[in-house]
């Protein structure tokens, strides 16, 4: 009997010995850059000097990753490419008639997909439909519907085969984009409900194509904030909503992620997010463990975050690129005008600044308007005393956004600047608190607890924020700019970017309580082209600008704001 055991026993080892020699393992390396907002070369055509990052930094990285892994490595993109450095707006709308120089980049590269983000669609149909058709592989998007056909307008996912293994990758976008965008750059398009589109596509990859491995390439933020009924950030969400991803791969939000979280089904899926501007690149290692059969047998997901630093420019998509180098380079070393002191967008926080200001003054002169609403867009933007080149405007104003007039009420423009001032300063009850809304970490409430380009100041009127009292209760407006009553009834023509003006920060709809589906009925007039592109035309005409804060707004009560902005700045800043 114990000789029958045994036997048994070996037979049964020798068999799991020989099942095991039937397994083999295929290792598999997924690559994403997302958020690279222009970053192509290693350059800073804003600044003008040397930057780190950049996808001629990644090619180099990538190269080094295939003499190792061969065809087994996947590269993606996660949108947002087509926004941010001058690289950019030159082949977005300077030369359109040359190949775009981001898809000739991405095909050099050899990526294997992309995916849309929002500040791609920002750029409008004519620009995004064209890369679209330049880039040599598909731009996914399994939520973004083509409102004629009620069927998707982008490719919803792709299927990869490597060395037996099935790869599917399902494209989505935030959904929010109506919340930020004129119509007219998305005409025609739906955004569905991230959640919604993945049920339905998942189960659709499953049934059609058997994939050995889903991933999600999402560009939204993990979870969080919702804006007009519409879930922003919903990657982190969808992974554990949804059953069946191995890996979702984040974007929009640039903040770094590398985690593991559980789904509904108790499975372990792969979070991660490699931030913006090509500093970093997200890697993430499969290894499949299939049988004869074809079956998998079993698989391991793990995923870092790759520093760019540590790769060097890559000298061949250099001189590949050269031309195009030297076209950008002349583009914004075009003059403007000049300016006849240095001005900084740091002012802008503590009170009335010469950089916003002049922004004001702008925005006021292009459209006749009766106020101008206007925040910093960058904090430590600056201008120079002395000559201004176009690389100066993307300093100036960071985003292609349009310029509207729009019809708002007394009460409305109040309301609209209780809630910025209420997310730009705190409540004082003591001399020694903060004027600024801070974050509380790191003992020193290191940064801004809200997006600085939310903190809209007006112009065309005088009015006191008072920072002991409560949202709602801040601001006093004592009269029109020109010494005239403001009246809280009376109707006025009021100034406002694109962003604002489609509901973007919350400002016109949570702030002035207007209904999302009014805003468009308050738009009187619309400029055609970006308003860096008039705030330019403006410099020229003007030839040499003096700017001066306007002076027609302040903090109160002084004898505590004055010492506590001087803190803050210190704080924020530094000397």
């Amino acid at each position: 009997m114990k000789y029958l055991i045994c036997l048994m026993t070996l037979l049964g080892m020798m068999r799991v010995q020989l099942l095991a020699s039937d397994v083999h393992t295929v290792t598999l390396k997924l690559v994403e850059t997302s958020d690279v907002h222009g970053c192509y070369f290693p350059y800073d055509f804003i600044n003008r000097k040397p930057m780190k990052g950049s996808l001629a930094r990644v090619s180099d990285y990538v190269k080094r990753l295939r003499k190792e892994y061969g065809e087994n490595v996947i590269l993606m993109d996660n949108g947002d490419i087509l926004q941010g450095q001058p690289t950019a707006y030159y082949y977005n709308y300077i030369d359109t008639a040359s190949l775009h120089l981001n898809a000739e980049m991405l095909n050099y590269m050899r990526y294997d997909v992309g995916n849309m983000g929002n500040h791609d669609i920002e750029t409008g149909h004519a620009v995004y439909d064209r890369w679209i058709r330049d880039c040599g592989f598909p731009v996914l998007g399994a939520n973004v519907t083509d409102v004629k056909t009620g069927k998707p307008y982008l490719p919803p996912y792709r299927v990869f085969e490597k060395e037996g293994v099935r790869i599917a990758v399902l494209g989505m976008i935030t959904p929010s984009i109506p919340s930020w965008l004129p119509e007219r750059l998305w005409s025609g398009l739906r955004f569905e409900d991230m959640e919604q589109a993945a049920r339905k596509w998942v189960d659709i990859i499953r049934e059609k194509e058997r994939p050995d491995v889903l991933v999600g390439l999402f560009h939204s933020g993990p979870e969080g904030n919702k804006l007009d009924n519409v879930v922003e950030n919903a990657s982190a969400l969808v992974a554990r909503n949804v059953p069946g991803f191995d890996v979702v791969f984040m974007g929009h939000d640039h903040v770094r992620a590398c985690e593991k979280t559980v789904n509904a089904a108790g499975d372990s899926v792969l979070l991660v997010n490699p931030a913006n501007m090509a500093r970093t690149v997200a890697e993430v290692t499969l290894e499949i463990r299939k049988d004869k059969m074809g079956k998998v047998a079993g698989k391991s997901v793990s995923g870092k975050l790759v520093s760019m630093d540590d790769y060097e420019v890559d000298e061949d998509f250099m001189k590949t690129f050269h031309s195009q180098y030297d076209a950008v380079s002349r583009f914004v070393a075009r003059k403007i005008g000049s300016i006849d002191r240095t001005i900084s967008s740091k002012d802008a926080f503590f009170g009335p600044s010469a950089f916003v200001d002049l922004i004001h003054r702008l925005q006021l002169k292009i459209t006749g308007a009766d106020i101008s609403f206007c925040a910093p867009l960058s904090a430590t933007a600056e201008i120079r005393k002395g000559d201004i080149y176009m690389s100066d405007m993307f300093n100036l104003y960071k985003y292609e956004n349009l310029l509207y007039v729009m019809e708002l009420s007394g009460r409305e423009i109040k309301d609209f600047l209780e809630m910025s001032y209420a997310l730009w300063t705190g409540r004082m009850q003591q001399a020694d608190d903060h004027l600024i809304l801070l974050n509380e970490k790191d003992n020193g409430f290191g940064r801004f607890k809200n997006p600085s380009f939310n903190f809209d100041s007006a112009a065309g009127i005088i009015y006191t924020v008072d920072v002991t009292k409560p949202e709602g209760k801040k601001i006093t407006v004592r009269s029109m700019a020109d010494g005239t009553p403001f009246d809280m009834d009376k109707i006025y023509k009021v100034a406002v970017n694109s962003y604002r003006g489609n509901g973007g920060g919350d400002l016109l709809t949570k702030g002035a309580g207007i209904p999302k589906a009014e805003l468009a009925e308050r738009i009187i007039f619309s400029t055609d082209k970006d308003l860096r592109f008039y705030l330019m035309q403006e410099i020229e005409k003007a030839g040499v600008l003096s700017p001066e804060p306007l002076n027609q707004w302040r903090f109160v009560p002084e004898e505590w704001t004055v010492p506590a902005a001087k803190r803050d700045c210190q704080l924020l800043f530094g000397k």
